[in-house]
């Protein structure tokens, strides 16, 4: 039994794919379904990583092995977007030798794009404060 936990980040600012690179990045992981032969199982709301096609009885995962996860959300910021957010890394990815970043670059290199020099949320900066705003007291 390892020793190591899951590795968990929030992407902040997040990382946001326009609409052509999502649509390829989508046809790609979809090309690769694990139940199909491929290493990726995509959904709308998270993208896996295994070490291998799912091999079980019925199109179960058998033997294969989760990598980490990357959980994303369609349509934001804006229409037909997809925006990666969290990314967590599995024991197993761990001690495979499998980080957040390397993760998101495996999902990220069909286009030509890394964690690193993905284009990022823009983040809106906080109101000012309310100059009429007191602490209560007791």
């Amino acid at each position: 039994m390892s020793a190591l936990t899951e590795d968990v980040r929030i992407i902040r600012p997040a990382a946001v794919l326009d609409t052509r690179t999502a649509a390829m990045v989508i046809s790609e992981l979809s090309r690769l379904d694990v139940a199909h032969g491929g290493i990726w199982n995509a959904t709308s709301s998270l993208w896996q990583r295994y070490d291998s096609p799912w091999d079980g009885i019925g199109g179960s995962r058998g033997g294969s092995q989760l990598l980490g996860s990357i959980a994303v959300m369609y349509d934001a910021p804006h229409r037909h977007e997809i925006t990666i957010y969290k990314v967590t890394v599995s024991p197993y990815g761990l001690e495979t030798g499998w980080t957040v970043d390397t993760l998101c670059d495996d999902a990220l290199s069909w286009v030509g794009l890394t964690l690193a020099n993905c284009p990022r949320a823009e983040l809106a900066t906080p109101p000012p404060r309310d100059p009429f705003h007191r602490p209560v007291t007791t």
